[in-house]
């Protein structure tokens, strides 16, 4: 199922929601260890997990961008500035695992932003299988066949 995507005050919000039969622990390690983080999304590194402190993003041209850790409750909640944007990740305890729900506070669409959907989508998928100790398949034939869906998605929220 692709993000809830609405118009909000302030912008965009799409809102991703994922079950995964994990305990909060081991998806706040996924989301905030450098090494797990790397097996899902290898340009992200944590520089300082603490309010206040940085995620680095590796523009894989040997520079970075400092993405500022604005909220962060240990094994509940890490937001994080995303260039104009605001990425949140909370995650609450479940009787059967953890569910985890990503927040993209988006301030103006564009044509990147598809992409950038779809790219969350794949990656939270990512984690699941990693936890679950798998693998997946292609990750652009994934994007692909998930940005296909974001598009008009997009185009939906930002008419409305």
């Amino acid at each position: 199922m692709i993000a809830k995507i609405e118009k909000v005050e302030s912008g965009y919000k799409a809102t991703f929601e994922r079950l995964f039969m994990h305990p909060v622990e081991k998806v706040w390690k996924m989301l905030t260890d450098n090494e797990q983080l790397a097996k899902w999304f290898s340009e992200l590194r944590v520089d300082e997990l603490r309010k206040g402190g940085f995620i680095k993003f590796d523009m894989q041209d040997g520079t970075f961008v400092d993405m500022e850790i604005i909220d962060l409750n240990v094994f509940s909640v890490l937001e994080y500035t995303w260039g104009e944007d605001i990425v949140r990740f909370e995650l609450e305890q479940e009787s059967d695992g953890c569910k985890l729900i990503l927040i993209e506070k988006i301030k103006e669409m564009t044509n990147h932003t598809p992409k950038d959907l779809a790219g969350w989508h794949v990656c939270l998928d990512v984690i699941n299988k990693l936890l679950d100790g798998k693998t997946i398949g292609s990750r652009e034939e994934e994007w692909k066949k998930w940005y296909e869906q974001y598009v008009p998605a997009v185009k939906k929220a930002s008419e409305n």
